[in-house]
């Protein structure tokens, strides 16, 4: 089946802005530095990063919408075309999911390998293995204390489809009262085993290999926008009406907009300054007389509060190494 012949898994469209909403951090603060204390986080630092926007073109003639309209329906006008990334919630690997692949190769560094020979790769802010490590000769730029750049060829491969919604006004033949009616459809943009190829060069600045107890990473994502037009921006020569079924095919030109980031990140370790574990209001009643807590409370002598043993002389009880000791020790002066 191909992807132009899918339904919308979404079942349609309609207006949502009355279900829209806004997030609930948890981060409160009442203005007042009374109750900020310095703690220490472990984290990735960006060391160097390149951002780049592409472009793509991808044809759709003939293009078919659904649902049919009515028979000797008149179309008055587009009030609207739209386009979106299709993606089925039920399966993520759907090939008419849209996909966008960078595949990188570097000159003058290289990405570390495991033992058969695929690249080695650890685990990124998102949560899954996107990172890998990095290799260069960094020696020479190590003795100037500055970073040793490195060359890359980047192919953005573009798989999967688009879904194109329009919205019409149409009259029927034998009225003058106008009405709208949406129209959507898929549009494949390639088939996963040939996509469609983007290509550029970068250059980036990668940290010493020696003098850190930690590999360099790299990292990449890509987003995706696509714009819809007509092909000639003509109803009369991009529209094909058949008056006996009342399907609806069309001539498009889809733009694809890629904007691709690529990251060298170094784990590194800072002080920053907080108000405390942030900590929810529960919306539901409180129905139990009490709940139990989700993360611990902060135990070190800077804590509002705080209390708790050494940890010495054979107590029981300890206070965290990194977070017993002055702001000086964080160097948060």
């Amino acid at each position: 089946m191909k992807c132009s012949d899918r339904k919308d898994p979404l079942g349609g469209t309609g207006g949502i802005g009355e279900r829209c909403c806004t997030g609930q951090s948890g981060c409160n603060w009442d203005g007042t530095l009374r109750n900020v204390v310095t703690e220490p986080i472990y984290v990735q630092k960006v060391y160097d990063a390149v951002l780049f926007n592409l472009q793509g073109l991808k044809t759709a003639p003939n293009t078919v919408f659904e649902p049919r309209l009515g028979c000797e329906t008149n179309i008055v006008r587009i009030a609207d075309i739209r386009c979106r990334k299709f993606f089925n919630p039920d399966n993520i690997n759907d090939n008419c999911n849209l996909k966008i692949k960078p595949v990188t190769t570097l000159s003058g560094g290289q990405f570390v390998k495991n033992e058969d020979g695929c690249d080695y790769k650890v685990i990124g802010p998102d949560g899954t293995l996107s990172e890998r490590l990095v290799w260069a000769d960094t020696q020479f730029c190590d003795e100037e204390e500055q970073g040793t750049p490195v060359f890359g060829t980047q192919n953005i491969e573009i798989s999967g489809a688009v879904e194109i919604e329009m919205d019409l006004v149409v009259t029927p033949c034998d009225s003058n009262c106008e009405s709208m009616i949406t129209l959507s459809t898929l549009v494949e943009i390639a088939p996963e085993n040939n996509p469609l190829v983007l290509t550029n060069f970068f250059e980036i600045c990668v940290p010493s290999v020696f003098d850190s107890a930690f590999l360099p990473r790299f990292t990449e994502f890509c987003n995706l926008d696509c714009v819809i037009r007509l092909a000639t921006n003509s109803i009369q020569r991009d529209f094909c009406l058949d008056p006996r079924t009342g399907e609806l095919s069309a001539n498009l030109i889809i733009s694809l907009c890629i904007s691709c980031e690529k990251k060298i990140v170094v784990p590194v370790q800072l002080c920053v300054l907080s108000t405390g574990f942030t900590e929810l209001i529960p919306e539901q009643p409180n129905i139990c007389p009490s709940f139990p807590k989700l993360f611990p409370r902060q135990i070190d002598e800077n804590s509002v509060g705080g209390g708790g043993g050494t940890g010495g002389g054979g107590g029981s009880c300890c206070k965290p190494r990194s977070q017993s000791t002055t702001t000086d020790d964080c160097n948060c002066n």
